[in-house]
């Protein structure tokens, strides 16, 4: 018989002998599955190796995400991409690569679909076929499911690394340099509003941890989030803010937009939003312009410029303004945006750390402090580069103001 064949015969063996009014504990599972597999006959003649891989095989199945687990596991693997039942992809090191296995059928993807959203509260069907979720050790999840997904099931699994990226890491991969890193620590000490842009997978949410590591632990802090991915460190005010999705059974949408103006009331020194990408844009701005310095949130975009128009945008999204009074909100509410991109080698880095140098003529006026520079290969094909310093910061206000000009 093969393999695949057994393994779904002998968890039918299991599941009929399990109780499903009773909840069971993980340990009462795997003695069931023991008990099965010792019944077997053809079990005596497989190796001790074969016995473990289908024992927790068989385990992942019934209590974890099945073929999934391994690679959640896999702490090289930080993106899991579920093209429906029979297409799976990893990424390791920055490099894609799809395996040779698959679910055993649409159902049984579905069925660990709804055990991801379930952990977290969310619901996901035809009705409402997209949803955000994260895993119970934080990994994010976006699943999109029929009728808006026509070849099957689609998840997307980012998995963020157990201990945090910090800064000595960044270093000791080239990307940003010493220089810029001690710069930016000042500026976070002394409460600069700063907005981290790049695009997707460049490390927006990553370079936000880690400089949060640098807001002093008697600070209040406030993070507000589509799907709970931060992982701030060392701080014990801090108050994690996460939306909620409406449903049919009455619950009812909570929405970004609103946990800003929440957080207002709950006596923040600063608030962190994880990703603007909507009408909030102009409420992030309002908390960065009405006393809450030191402020912090990252955005979609090819550039700093770009991020400033895409700023405009979404706050256009959610108030009707003329262009002259959101450039304003813009300049006078964000101190410096770095921006971080993937470069051809699959790395990531610094690329720009610019200062919003105010607006004139209704333009708003950008002072690029730091840019990368490329200078060439290695011989393993990685760039060689360093973030360069173009100038200094005009405004430093805030500098005097904390000591640390």
């Amino acid at each position: 018989m093969e393999y695949t064949e057994w393994k779904r015969e002998l968890r039918r063996k299991i599941q009929e002998r399990m109780d499903y009014g009773k909840d069971y504990t993980d340990e009462e599972v795997e003695d069931t599955i023991d008990e099965v597999i010792l019944a077997e006959e053809r079990m005596a003649l497989c190796p001790v190796v074969l016995r473990r891989r289908l024992k927790k095989e068989l385990f992942d199945s019934l209590r974890r995400l099945d073929i999934l687990q391994i690679f959640v596991e896999d702490k090289t693997v930080t993106e899991i991409m579920i093209n429906g039942k029979d297409h799976i992809f990893v990424e390791r090191a920055g490099r894609l690569q799809e395996l040779d296995i698959g679910f055993e059928s649409e159902e049984k993807l579905t069925d660990v679909i709804q055990q991801i959203v379930a952990g977290c509260n969310r619901v996901v069907n035809e009705a409402s076929p997209i949803v955000d979720a994260r895993l119970a050790g934080g990994s994010r999840v976006n699943i999109v499911m029929k009728p808006v997904a026509l070849n099957g099931p689609i998840v997307t699994i980012r998995r963020f690394p157990e201990k945090p990226i910090t800064m000595e890491y960044l270093l000791r991969n080239n990307a940003i340099s010493s220089q810029a890193a001690q710069f930016l620590e000042k500026l976070v000490k002394a409460k600069y509003n700063i907005f981290v842009s790049g695009g997707t997978g460049s490390g927006k949410t990553t370079f936000l941890n880690v400089l949060s590591r640098y807001i002093l632990p008697e600070e209040r802090v406030i993070t507000i989030e589509d799907s709970a991915e931060l992982q701030l460190q060392d701080l014990p005010n801090l108050v994690s803010l996460e939306t909620r999705n409406g449903n049919v059974e009455g619950c009812r949408e909570i929405t970004i937009r609103e946990l800003i103006r929440t957080s207002l009331r709950m006596r923040p020194d600063r608030i962190i939003v994880g990703e603007v990408r909507g009408p909030e844009a102009i409420d992030m701005l309002q908390c960065m312009n009405t006393g809450h310095d030191g402020s912090m949130s990252t955005g979609h975009a090819n550039s700093a410029r770009d991020m400033l128009s895409r700023l405009e945008n979404m706050v256009l999204m959610g108030m009707e303004l003329p262009l002259q009074a959101v450039r304003q909100q813009i300049a006078s509410g964000v101190d410096v945006i770095v921006h971080l991109g993937r470069l051809r080698d699959r790395s990531r880095k610094v690329l720009e750390i610019v200062e919003v140098a105010g607006c004139r003529e209704g333009e708003i006026q950008l002072n690029i402090l730091y840019t990368f520079e490329e200078t060439g290969e290695d011989g393993q094909g990685s760039l060689v580069g360093r973030l360069q310093e173009r100038g200094s910061l005009w405004n430093e206000e805030k500098l005097r103001t904390a000591g640390l000009s």
